[in-house]
């Protein structure tokens, strides 16, 4: 609803309401031209046969028998009611219908009267001239009006009434014709929702109207500022993570060959923070090239990837980070699912929430990683025994850069937007949730249904 009134914000609506309008306004317009056209027609002759009818009764020396009439010929059926009166025209000698007592009038020819017999809004009459031989008796014969308008308008209706029935029909080819156009809008739409953050593509125009087609044309050239904008970001990224990881690696290596000589005490403990510095830095570098590769267009190559052993592996990659805090990794495979995705981005999602569940987990602690169905799905678990994630948290923990309060040293923030990106374009689905039989994280992926 707007300020001035209502106002449809469908096409469809718009379309179909104007339609209704342009009917309406035709059907008013051809009933008008009929009423005036055919009423010219009908009282033309009706007014010829009323004065035929005076003139052949007007000749005659003797009153001729009249056929009676009734209220419904009269009225209905449109009869004619003859009149006869004397020569002077004062008294009436016959009459068809004896209840009709209207005068004689004055002036011959046609006139409209209104009269008050019962039931009657006007008659139309038409009067004969007197004729100059004498005692000839004079003629006036009447028609009931309304017999003539009711007849006219019911005219005027039926001539209307062939656009009135067209009416649902075309309404029913517009809502065809508008489907049909909107289903290339639909299939457009569908296009628009299926694609890819990092790496938009062109949409097809040869489907759409002509008239929706610069719209499209538009979006087209917006997508490809959006992919060049997009690009030249990941090339920057990669650019800076590789300019940055040799001489990182040059001081991680130039730490190394310092710790032999660095003197126990105060010292010792400002190269160890020093050092541990080193290595976020290192690790932040890395998880921006991975990043940036995730961003990339979705590679090419996509085979069949047994998740069972790709899990083994990344657990066993990652045992010797769990060795040194001493946290108990375990691995549980009840089926054997394949997924056809990229080996590498797969990797990426696995090995990402494995990581973070040893890395979150206290020392001592224990992280389970499971391969089993839930409610029909071929899902994973990755639950450990750490502090878990506020729940007002657990909406944000896939933003890059974002850690939770509390975090332990040495992560980026980029591990769980990694694997979010990867297991999105993959078609996994990645739940977060604190566990409800203790303290810890459920991380839990859902892999394709067909696998």
């Amino acid at each position: 609803m707007t300020v001035s009134g209502f106002r449809p914000r469908s096409l469809r609506a718009r379309l179909l309401w104007w339609l209704v309008a342009l009917h309406l306004v035709a059907i008013a317009t051809t009933a008008w031209f009929s009423y005036v056209a055919y009423g010219r027609l009908v009282n033309n002759f009706m007014d010829d046969q009323m004065r035929l009818v005076a003139e052949s009764h007007a000749t005659h020396h003797r009153l001729p028998a009249l056929q009676p009439a009734s209220d419904e010929d009269v009225f209905r059926r449109g009869t004619f009611v003859v009149q006869i009166f004397d020569a002077d025209g004062r008294t009436l000698l016959a009459s068809s219908w004896p209840a009709l007592d209207m005068p004689l009038q004055t002036e011959p020819g046609f006139s409209d009267v209104r009269f008050g017999t019962k039931g009657s809004d006007g008659w139309r009459v038409y009067t004969a001239e007197e004729n100059p031989a004498a005692d000839m008796p004079r003629v006036q014969v009447v028609q009931n009006d309304s017999f003539r308008r009711n007849r006219i308008v019911r005219r005027a209706l039926l001539e209307s009434l062939p656009i009135l029935v067209l009416l649902p029909i075309t309404l029913l080819i517009l809502l065809l014709i508008v489907s049909a156009a909107s289903r290339s809008l639909r299939a457009v739409a569908r296009d628009v929702a299926a694609q890819e953050e990092g790496n938009p593509a062109e949409l097809a125009v040869a489907r759409v109207p002509e008239e929706i087609a610069p719209l499209v044309t538009a979006f087209n050239s917006l997508l490809a500022r959006l992919r060049n904008t997009l690009s030249a970001q990941r090339r920057f990224m990669q650019d800076a993570a590789h300019e940055l990881r040799t001489p990182m690696t040059a001081i991680g290596l130039q730490i190394e060959n310092l710790r032999a000589h660095v003197p126990p005490g105060d010292a010792a403990e400002r190269f160890a923070q020093l050092e541990g510095g080193v290595k976020r830095a290192q690790h932040l570098i890395e998880q921006l090239l991975r990043l940036s590769r995730q961003d990339a267009p979705a590679a090419s190559a996509r085979g069949p990837v047994d998740i069972a052993a790709l899990l083994r592996d990344s657990v066993g990659q990652l045992l010797v980070l769990a060795d040194q805090r001493r946290v108990d990794v375990g691995f549980e495979g009840r089926i054997a699912p394949l997924v056809t995705a990229p080996a590498a981005e797969l990797r990426s999602v696995f090995d990402n929430l494995i990581d973070n569940a040893v890395r979150y987990a206290p020392e001592g602690g224990v992280v389970d990683v499971r391969l089993h169905e839930v409610d029909g799905y071929p899902v994973v678990d990755v639950t450990d025994n750490g502090p878990g994630i506020p729940a007002e948290q657990l909406g944000r923990v896939f933003d890059r850069f974002f850690r939770v309060a509390g975090a332990p040293p040495g992560g980026s923030g980029l591990g769980l937007a990694i694997a979010q990106t990867a297991a999105l374009r993959n078609g996994l689905r990645i739940e977060l949730s604190n566990r409800k039989d203790g303290p810890g994280l459920l991380a839990r992926v859902f892999l394709p249904r067909s696998s």
